[in-house]
């Protein structure tokens, strides 16, 4: 016989693994959680520079694609999602960031009432214990550890020296007052070294209840529904398929693309493209699987004078220290992140608020670990990420067949627009002008990427039109709001099925100018009180 729950949540990523904490936290309802991925119980999960060692697993890893983009060289991107419990938090980069407070009050422009900046900052507060205490902006007793970067080793100070000599501002806190500048890095690491992702923060006290139950290693097929209502979800689980039902409601925290995939396998979505796949349609909601968004970004590297970069770090006898110190004392050099800091501008003055935000990652890309005199050793290299904040272009998510374990097909359409090119033009202009300041001019010997031959606007073009890549913050394609295109409402309804919603990044209205993954806790946190049908809290007066 089916099981039978009063929710059904699919989906154990950022966003599931809250609502399951916060569903079964009262005891009077229950849950079933459904992960198609396995456990993070790994060491390398837990220590924060691990995820090096974990990106791209097949083992933790959708494993999917984007199509080829003629706009690209014809290029495919690799579009990693986290097949785990915990998701993507659990193998991210795990920089804490918000973006600013004019993205949110977009989203209420946008049609999505109660979504504004006022309105969710009440929810960052609760979900955080900020390193920073208690204030206007943080909380101290929420269950998510946000940290700060130790950044002696990181060339932090010179870094920041650098990026004020040309003219930026230093923030005291990008999620704060000041929402653009320079900062340090923020991450969401505990205060004992060990990774905070919401399987660790959320999901791993919940499973102590006897009101919530994990169906991991479990693939969600498609959404059960009668006559109009989602009763529950068909997954396979060992070649086998089973049923859950839900008495009140299905909820789907697949992310970007899962999410609008297992809709339109259920019947939901463009009519036209279901009757492609010969799909019955139940609901014909044109916006499933359009509007997606991603921040697009390049790397520039430097060429550093002297034996100052984190390659250091990975010699391989002080690496297995670290390692050590880090399991022992959570500390270290692999307890955090390898960030210097984090740059928020505006390449137009005329702009409202930053379009580009830069990374500063003391270390080649392609660092490995080493030993003395054995190979070649890799040279020192400094790198920065360059990415776009607010892209003009939108990609599509649609169906490759009817078979729910085929891949969906992404097609990203980055670069789509003038514009695009142009505000990375500009954050690229925008970092040679620090790495032309002291001390960081006297700290480099050369510009590797792109180089300094790359000056006209069409060699800078060429450059991002052949290394850009993806951030992995995807949104939009079951767009919150209203219109034709709104997939969901502002309580996060599936518009013509009812008692299914969709809770994560795919029903931003647009992609917050920052990485996102506090912002899709922060929508599955106030989710938790509108399914509850509790008052949301009060918006920041």
């Amino acid at each position: 016989m089916d099981e039978e729950f009063d929710y059904v949540i699919v989906g154990a990523g950022s966003a599931g693994c809250v609502l399951a904490n916060r569903l079964t936290a009262t005891g009077d309802a229950s849950v079933a959680l459904i992960e198609a991925g396995s456990s993070d119980s790994s060491w390398l999960f837990r220590m924060p520079l691990g995820f090096m060692m974990t990106a791209a697993n097949p083992d933790y890893d959708w494993g999917y694609e984007s199509e080829p983009d003629a706009k690209l060289g014809g290029r495919s991107l690799p579009v990693p999602r986290g097949r785990v419990l915990g998701g993507c938090s659990s193998g991210n980069g795990m920089i804490y960031m918000r973006g600013h407070s004019r993205d949110y009050d977009e989203w209420r422009q946008r049609g999505a009432a109660g979504w504004s900046y006022a309105d969710v900052l009440p929810y960052f507060r609760r979900m955080e214990t900020s390193w920073r205490g208690a204030d206007r902006y943080h909380g101290d007793s929420g269950p998510l550890s946000v940290t700060p970067v130790e950044g002696s080793h990181l060339l932090t100070d010179p870094i920041r020296r650098s990026a004020i000599a040309a003219g930026h501002a230093e923030s005291p806190d990008l999620s704060g007052e000041q929402q653009e500048g320079f900062a340090p890095c923020e991450v969401t690491v505990d205060r004992r070294g060990r990774r905070a992702s919401t399987s660790r923060a959320y999901l791993s006290p919940a499973l102590k209840r006897p009101n919530l139950s994990l169906i991991s290693e479990a693939q969600a097929t498609r959404v059960l529904i009668e006559d109009g209502r989602a009763t529950g979800i068909e997954y396979i689980r060992d070649g086998e398929r089973h049923r859950v039902r839900a008495r009140r409601e299905v909820i789907l925290s697949g992310g970007a693309y899962n999410s609008p995939q297992l809709l339109m396998l259920s019947g939901i979505g463009p009519a036209a493209h279901l009757a492609e796949h010969g799909i019955p349609v139940i609901a014909d909601l044109p916006g499933v699987g359009r509007k997606l968004s991603e921040h697009p970004l390049v790397y520039m590297t430097y060429a550093a004078r002297g034996a100052e970069s984190f390659l250091r770090a990975l010699r391989l006898d002080r690496a297995a220290l670290s390692v050590l110190r880090w399991a022992a004392t959570g500390s270290g050099p692999f307890a955090s992140q390898i960030t210097s800091g984090v740059l928020m501008l505006r390449t137009r003055p005329e702009l409202e608020r930053p379009d580009i935000q830069v990374v500063f990652l003391p270390v080649r890309l392609d660092a490995k670990l080493w030993a003395p005199l054995v190979g070649k050793r890799q040279s020192h290299v400094l790198s920065v990420m360059v990415m776009q904040l607010h892209p003009e272009s939108r990609g599509t998510v649609q169906l490759r067949s009817a078979d729910p374990l085929d891949k969906p097909r992404i097609d990203l359409n980055l670069l789509s627009t003038p514009r695009d090119f142009a505000d990375i033009r500009g954050g690229i202009e925008a970092v040679r002008h620090i790495f032309a300041q002291p001390p960081l001019a006297d700290m480099v010997e050369s510009e590797i990427a792109p180089g300094g031959g790359a000056q006209s606007d069409a060699a800078l073009d060429d450059f991002i039109r052949n290394n850009l890549r993806i951030t992995q913050h995807p949104a939009g394609t079951c767009r919150m709001g209203e219109g034709p295109d709104a997939v969901v409402d502002s309580q996060l309804r599936v518009r013509g099925v009812s008692n299914l919603r969709v809770v994560d990044a795919s029903v931003m209205p647009s992609v917050p100018g920052a990485n996102i993954n506090a912002a899709v806790i922060m929508i599955a946190e106030r989710a938790a009180d509108l399914i509850r049908g509790i008052q949301p809290l009060s918006p920041e007066s």
